[in-house]
């Protein structure tokens, strides 16, 4: 204590004249409309904080900014918004293709907390397990709450599991339900890509009445659809294999942009509701509860295939059997299906006890989805086979119990020390469910030598078992597991001097599965050396347990093939890390990644004027990757299965599971800069201009484990590698202005996005792609107090990627995949609002 105070003191000596000279220095007079909003996350024990003298760089997103994008998804909503938050275009295959993953700070979306009111939010149940960028992930589905709901969101962009417990790595968002007691408002809107088509429709209510005396009750339901875009691929020569040296005459009654899963490939029908209530029940005392309740429904085209006698182009395929001509004579486009109900409901109870103040509450969540497939054939079960399917189901659970207290003790110093005590309890379940038997198994059919032109390229021949394009859940894939977490905190702020804040945190918590105990401390401090401009900065120590998906998720892939007349298959698998094959192949229990936190800024606020810069410097060690398929031809052979049957492991070929595998240092630059400039006849200017920076190094690659040490076996290869620390931009820019003057209103954006590299395992085939500027532009004109009329367009300009590298055989690839700001090109709208 006596060394803060020491340095308390210099600092105060050397911004003496700091003070002097700023505070003759004119500025504008006007504030911007959040500077002074009290802000929550991140302050625990009841101080109210703004954004601007906050001691860890926040940001408010107010309801205005949202409908503002023209954005109508909450992801891509603080995508354009938020510098350091990016998505790519097409992450990858499986889920992830269907439900975008997301990154901050160059880190998956799961090192993010969400918080509801404050609450924990339940992540989702859809694991990101063959995407390249967020790979094996499972974070939190914004989407699935409603964007009319909101009341603000909250951004903390600095390490808090020492306040918030797992996940908290690169940041928290804490979105704030609308506790509006009176109005509401009705809106539609609709809109377009340019050219490919995506009609989207959305209508939002939302409406709040009081409840008793000082009570509340508000609701809000969105419904959007959203139809796919057409491909943005090329299209192909040839579908069908020439005719006596000229093209078949089929070739002009078929599509032949065929790549249908290339751009915008989703079919989103969403419905979301939401409701926030508050009754005070006695003197000073408040029972509260939220709920949010959603359903999706989702048809993505996933997986072009080629009519069966033919490859890409035309090309005679000899790689394997994909369809059948009895089912599918002229190819076909698979399409993933995904049906998905999700809630959150908590209640709460919070008010005074003496001197403490309590909030006890108790909250339950679950995303549950339906996996299935349409348009598709499961080719070994021959021309019987039907063509849609259940694959399974996939549900993740949390139930959060929490009790928190907080006082203040004068104590002496400049303001009282604000005390805060907590204790969780969270308990968790995953479950992976079996789909129908037709959605994995092998039917053991084989192609008739029949003198047709199918039977004379396949005849003899056996189909790959289970669906083209997707693979469906079996029995020895299912799985449920459960775990309970128990928690406790501390949360000491006090400022030692009037300038000086500092505040210290600390957490321990339990798992009872292998994440087993966790300690985590954070130190934050900030000191005001003149008016309106301040130094901030803090060290904090985080982890995040590996979710249960990681722990538990299985799926399996067979392919058989006929020699003579014996039908040999073969098996790979993703397995379970602590199941016999991943043990016998090195694999260990899994247990949380560990952070340490660096961050350092400076902060100035004037009038119409903020300005704030922070560096900061994430290191993660023991992150949770994916191996790379053990046991193909290219990594280890045939060996892996003689080690898998030498521990009793049969039926297996290649495998890969999840392991704790690499240690990263993410470092980067947050730039926040707004001036709001009000005028007497040309309106009201609110600038905006941030930048973002971050670059993330590999430090460490475990070792192959023991069992592994003898063979020619890449653990970790250089894609994946590359992918962690290249696949996203590491700069983005974001420009805004938004106007008004009278009725009128506009927002115009400039984002530019800066490169980026999709990577492949020798690096002669990498492709670079450079950076590039986006516009967007929304204009609103109030026709009365009521009713506002909007236009606008994202991606005005109707901007793509630079094509880089050769397009592939169906059509696809010219653009890349993980372009942040799609593939389909601008968008287009049109918006009403009515408040009543």
């Amino acid at each position: 204590m006596k060394t803060l105070l020491l340095a308390g003191a210099a600092l105060g000596a050397l911004a003496t004249p700091l003070h002097a000279a700023l505070a003759e220095a004119p500025l504008a007079d006007a504030a911007s409309a959040d500077a002074e909003t009290i802000v929550v996350t991140g302050a625990r024990g009841g101080t109210g904080r703004t954004v601007a003298d906050s001691p860890v760089p926040i940001d408010v997103i107010s309801p205005q900014e949202l409908k503002a994008t023209g954005r109508t998804g909450l992801k891509e909503v603080l995508g354009n918004i938020v510098p350091s938050l990016t998505m790519p275009a097409l992450g990858g295959g499986g889920t992830s293709a269907s439900v975008r993953p997301i990154s901050i700070r160059g880190l998956s979306g799961d090192y993010l907390l969400v918080l509801v009111n404050g609450k924990r939010r339940h992540t989702t149940s859809l694991i990101n397990n063959l995407s390249r960028v967020s790979g094996g992930s499972t974070p939190v589905d914004i989407d699935l709450i409603p964007t009319n709901a909101v009341g603000r969101i909250e951004v903390l962009r600095d390490g808090a599991a020492a306040q918030y417990g797992s996940d908290a790595i690169s940041g928290v968002i804490n979105i704030i339900l609308d506790d509006a007691p009176e109005g509401g408002e009705l809106s539609t809107t609709a809109g377009q890509l340019y050219e490919k088509g995506g009609e989207l429709l959305q209508q939002q209510i939302g409406y709040g009445t009081r409840l008793g005396d000082g009570g509340f009750v508000r609701f809000a339901l969105e419904a959007k659809y959203h139809d796919r875009a057409r491909s943005s691929g090329e299209p192909v020569p040839g579908i069908f294999l020439p005719v006596n040296g000229a093209p078949d005459p089929r070739e002009g009654a078929v599509d032949h942009l065929i790549a249908g899963g290339y751009g915008r490939s989703n079919r989103d029908t969403i419905v979301n509701g939401s409701l926030n209530a508050a009754l005070p029940v006695g003197e000073g005392v408040q029972l509260y509860s939220f709920s949010t309740l959603s359903y999706r429904n989702i048809r993505d085209a996933r997986g072009s295939v080629f009519p069966a006698q033919t490859g890409f182009g035309g090309a005679v395929n000899t790689q394997g059997l994909t369809s059948l001509p009895q089912i599918y004579p002229a190819g076909f486009q698979a399409y993933r299906r995904i049906s998905e109900w999700d809630f959150q409901s908590a209640l709460g109870l919070k008010g005074d006890l003496g001197d403490w103040r309590f909030d006890l509450s108790s909250g339950y969540g679950q995303d549950h989805v339906r996996l299935g497939a349409d348009n598709t054939l499961n080719p070994s079960l021959g021309p019987t086979s039907k063509t849609r399917f259940f694959m399974g189901k996939q549900i993740q659970d949390l139930w959060v119990n929490n009790l928190d207290l907080d006082r203040k003790y004068d104590i002496g110093l400049a303001e009282p020390l604000a005390v805060a005590v907590g204790l969780e309890h969270r308990w968790e379940r995953f479950r992976n469910i079996a789909g129908e038997p037709d959605s994995y198994r092998d039917g053991g059919y084989v192609i008739p030598r029949d003198g047709t032109p199918f039977g004379l390229a396949y005849g003899g021949r056996s189909p790959s078992p289970g669906l083209v394009s997707f693979t469906g859940t079996s029995p020895a894939d299912a799985s449920s597991i459960t775990r309970n977490n128990f928690a406790a905190y501390v949360d000491l702020s006090t400022s030692i001097t009037a300038p000086w804040f500092v505040g210290v945190a600390g957490r321990v918590e339990h798992y009872d599965d292998s994440a087993g105990d966790t300690v985590s401390g954070k130190f934050s401090t900030r000191y005001e050396i003149a008016p309106g401009l301040a130094l901030r900065g803090g060290v904090n120590t985080g982890f995040r347990a590996p979710s249960l998906a990681q722990t538990a998720f299985s799926t399996t892939q067979n392919t058989v093939t006929l020699i003579g007349a014996t039908r040999t298959s073969t098996t790979s698998k993703f397995l379970p890390v602590d199941s016999q094959a991943a043990l016998a192949l090195g694999a260990k229990p899994l247990t949380p990644e560990k952070s340490l936190n660096y961050t350092a800024g400076v902060t100035f606020e004037r009038g119409g004027v903020r300005l704030t810069v922070d560096a900061y410097q994430i290191r993660v060690d023991d992150r949770i990757v994916k191996t790379e398929f053990l046991g193909t031809s290219a990594n280890g052979g045939g060996a892996v299965a003689t080690i898998l049957r030498a521990n009793g492991v049969t039926g297996v070929d290649s495998a890969q599971f999840f392991t704790n595998a690499i240690d990263t240092r993410t470092r980067g630059v947050d730039a926040v800069a707004e001036y709001v400039w009000r005028t007497g006849s040309l309106g009201t200017f609110r600038l905006n201009a941030a930048y973002s920076y971050n670059k993330t190094t590999i430090l460490k690659v475990i070792a192959n484990p023991a069992q592994l040490a003898s063979l020619n076996v890449t653990l970790f290869g250089r894609q994946a590698q590359r992918d962690l620390v290249a696949a996203t931009p590491r700069t983005k820019v974001v420009l805004t202005n938004d106007w008004s003057l009278d009725r009128l209103h506009v927002l115009a954006r400039a984002t530019r996005y800066g490169s980026y590299v999709e990577s492949s395992n020798v690096a002669a085939s990498d492709r670079r792609f450079g950076a590039k500027w986006i516009a967007d532009l929304d204009v609103g004109y109030d026709l009365s107090e009521r009713v506002t009329l909007s236009v606008g367009a994202n991606n005005l300009f109707d901007s793509y990627p630079a094509k880089n590298g050769l397009i592939a055989a169906d059509g696809s690839g010219g653009y890349g995949n993980f372009a942040p700001f799609g593939l389909s090109g601008g968008f287009y709208y049109a918006r009403a609002s009515l408040r009543i």
